[in-house]
């Protein structure tokens, strides 16, 4: 598919998808003739995944290493070095995740405050 419809899937906009490509976190699996990305389900699969760790703040590096741990995990699902990896980045994540929920519930109380007034 091209990258019209990665944006349309992804809620991604152009210029973070060229941006990735550039910086080689998800690069499309083909180009047409006159240089059009292409992707795949598993490039959208890929993309996705980056997308949830926007808001958990990871930087790209974070989301490289991830995707490192995850492509490696693909070719040694045994690896038990990489698995244990897996399990400190989710660690990571829930911990991440906990900080957001705060924040939401501050922000939420913020607004009764003003709801007060």
């Amino acid at each position: 598919m091209r990258i019209g419809e990665v944006t349309d899937r992804t809620s991604l906009s152009f210029r973070t998808l060229r941006h990735w490509d550039d910086v080689g976190l998800v690069q499309p699996s083909a180009r047409t003739d006159g240089g059009f990305r292409l992707y795949t389900e598993k490039d959208v699969e890929r993309i996705l995944l980056i997308r949830r760790m926007k808001p958990l703040g990871y930087t790209l590096d974070e989301m490289r290493e991830l995707l490192d741990v995850v492509d490696a995990l693909t070719a040694a699902p045994g690896d038990h070095a990489l698995r244990a990896r897996l399990g400190d980045i989710r660690e990571g994540a829930q911990l991440r995740r906990q900080k957001l929920t705060e924040q939401l519930n501050m922000a939420d109380d913020f607004m009764q405050q003003l709801d007060r007034l």
